[in-house]
């Protein structure tokens, strides 16, 4: 039975998305009753989808096999994209197995937020998100497919792609991963010595060496950021094969889950008898689950981003309230890196999304009856993959965790809700991932000290300017702004004024990413501070109080000489890198509770 909690916030989805929802229905119900994708194209166009198909090439004449597209982002600089290189000539052979065909129906490009975090490409990774759901729309266009195969893993991929794809909702869809690389130089070692280099105790070589030997191979991160929040959401949505989400790459295992994914593609087209198309899989229902799953394991605060973003592509509407009202029902289950000391393999080991999926639908967290790509249920996803010799079977979840340090049952969870607050005030409304700082800090109260960059702020720390109680604000870091990068590289900084003895928080309206750490600070605080937000009135010395238990973001300043502030002057738009290419983005971005989008807030009262 679902927890009323988890109902009555679903209930207020559904009321509040009926009317963009039931256009969005229509719009897949149409395109499904125009018959096959290749059936309407003419003969010109089938021939040039076929043109160098090589030996598929009688099966996509003839029509009667369905066609998988596969969307792709592979590239090889980006660890947890490199083992994509060999994926689509492998599916092809499976899907042959099974009297079905594949053909790339193209790729889409996979920046990786690790390498410029702190860089003027940063500036470039939201609308990346954009950018890949474009892409993703312009491959699955041919008309060729008759399902998708999407491969992507990391921070704007997922959410991009499944953008892209929701709007060919009418299409079956499977989201395939590649991995985890296997654990490399223990993330608090690593935290360490990003410190001590913050501090100027150690130098660059000897930072090079711990980064080096985290990030050591071919697999995603394996800290609990977005790309692997990214996976735990498709697992909870249903959107995966079962226990695809942490399993390292090149391995037997993960090859013949992938398999069984592209078999399974070719099973639940519209020509047969278990039609499960991408549109109605991502309904509310699976929407709320994402959310659930993502306050249960403390994922990325990115999300509070994607999932409205993912949501509006299926004519879902939700808010930062949800979410909030959300968190205070589901209890924090999991504690990976940041916000514990074990990684996602020590996660998976641990009893992984089989275990998660298990607790929470025992306790009527997450919604059992929701349309997924295998089973007759999300409780049938709550299942560990293995090969028994050479055949693909699914173990039950375990019973209880195998590494309580790392996992709990939700009957006995590390918090009792979720941890990511709606903190809202006089200063806009933002979030605060509480799951990820010690509740003696959930409410700090100091003066402010205001930037426009995170490397002004690194400047004033470095001149020991910092070196008290204090509240950094870094404004015009919005989407309008400047694209809404990931001021990740604060980080370390304001970690050694807290471990000082400092009272430190950060506010800001851009964002932190699923690395969010130890210092309270209020995120993606809307609306902006170009065009009028109130971050732009704020002043060095204004007293700012955060409050993580009340939800609270407040200045401290009377209404009256509030109101006869004048805004700080924009810095100038930002040129280089191709920053200036995705000017029109950033005009018409919407607010980061509704996804920070262009893309989306154009198409409404389109579709």
């Amino acid at each position: 039975m679902t927890d009323p909690r988890i109902a009555e916030v679903t209930a207020r989805i559904v009321e509040r998305s009926r009317p963009t929802r039931t256009r969005y229905l229509d719009l897949i119900e149409r395109a499904r009753a125009g018959g096959g994708e290749r059936n309407r194209l003419s003969c010109g166009n089938l021939a040039h989808g076929f043109a160098a198909s090589g030996e598929d090439k009688p099966a996509i004449r003839g029509g009667g096999a369905m066609n998988i597209g596969i969307v792709t982002a592979y590239n090889d600089m980006l660890s947890a994209h490199q083992p994509y290189a060999g994926y689509p000539d492998r599916m092809k052979l499976w899907a042959r197995e099974v009297g079905a065909t594949a053909q790339v129906a193209g790729g889409v490009p996979a920046m990786c937020d690790g390498v410029t975090q702190g860089q003027p490409g940063m500036e470039l990774s939201l609308f990346s998100r954009d950018t890949i759901a474009l892409s993703t729309a312009i491959g699955l266009s041919h008309g060729m497919f008759e399902s998708m195969a999407l491969l992507g893993i990391c921070d704007k991929i997922v959410p991009g792609l499944l953008i892209g794809a929701l709007r060919f909702g009418h299409l079956p869809a499977i989201l395939i991963p590649a991995g985890p690389m296997p654990s490399g130089l223990a993330n608090k070692e690593k935290q360490r010595v990003r410190q001590l280099y913050a501090e100027g105790k150690v130098g660059r070589a000897e930072l090079l060496e711990a980064e080096a030997a985290s990030y050591h191979g071919a697999g995603t991160c394996t800290f609990y950021g977005t790309a692997n929040s990214n996976q735990m959401m498709m697992e909870v949505m249903g959107l995966h094969m079962p226990g695809a989400a942490f399993l390292n790459p090149g391995t037997k295992l993960r090859q013949e889950v992938t398999r069984a994914a592209v078999h399974r593609l070719a099973a639940i087209g519209g020509d047969g008898g278990d039609y499960r198309p991408l549109g109605l899989c991502v309904d509310e229902k699976a929407i709320v689950n994402a959310c659930v799953g993502l306050l249960a394991t403390g994922g990325s605060t990115n999300h509070a981003i994607h999932i409205p973003a993912i949501a509006r592509a299926a004519g879902i509407v939700i808010d930062w309230e949800d979410l909030d009202r959300l968190s205070g029902a589901v209890p924090l289950i999991a504690r990976v890196y940041p916000n514990g000391s074990g990684d996602v393999n020590h996660f998976q080991a641990a009893g992984g999304m089989s275990y998660v999926m298990a607790t929470l639908l025992d306790a009527g967290l997450l919604h059992d009856d929701i349309l997924t790509v295998a089973g007759s249920c999300l409780r049938d996803h709550a299942a560990d993959p293995r090969l028994d010799e050479e055949a693909l079977v699914y173990d039950p979840a375990p019973p209880a965790p195998l590494d309580e340090t790392m996992l709990r049952p939700a009957t006995n969870p590390f918090l009792p809700d979720g941890g990511m607050r709606l903190v809202q005030g006089n200063l806009g409304r933002g979030t605060f991932k509480t799951s990820a700082v010690d509740p003696s800090r959930w409410t700090i109260e100091a003066p402010a000290r205001v930037f426009a960059d995170q490397d002004e702020v690194l400047a004033a720390f470095k001149a020991g300017e910092l070196a008290r109680d204090v509240v950094v604000v870094v404004r015009f870091q919005g989407p309008r702004a400047n694209g809404m990068p990931e001021l990740h590289k604060l980080t370390p900084p304001l970690g050694v004024l807290q471990d000082k003895g400092y009272r430190v928080a950060l506010v800001t309206d851009g964002r932190m990413s699923g690395a969010s750490g130890k210092v309270p600070a209020a995120i993606h605080v809307s609306p902006e501070a170009l065009g009028g937000g109130p971050l732009a009135k704020l002043r060095d010395g204004d007293i700012v109080r955060l409050c993580g238990e009340t939800g609270s973001l407040d200045v401290l300043v009377p209404a009256e000489e509030w109101a006869t502030r004048e805004d700080a002057p924009t810095p100038p738009a930002p040129l280089g890198t191709g920053r200036e290419l995705f000017a029109f983005m950033r005009h018409g971005a919407d607010t980061a509770e509704r996804g920070g989008s262009a893309m989306l807030a154009a198409m409404e009262g389109v579709a």
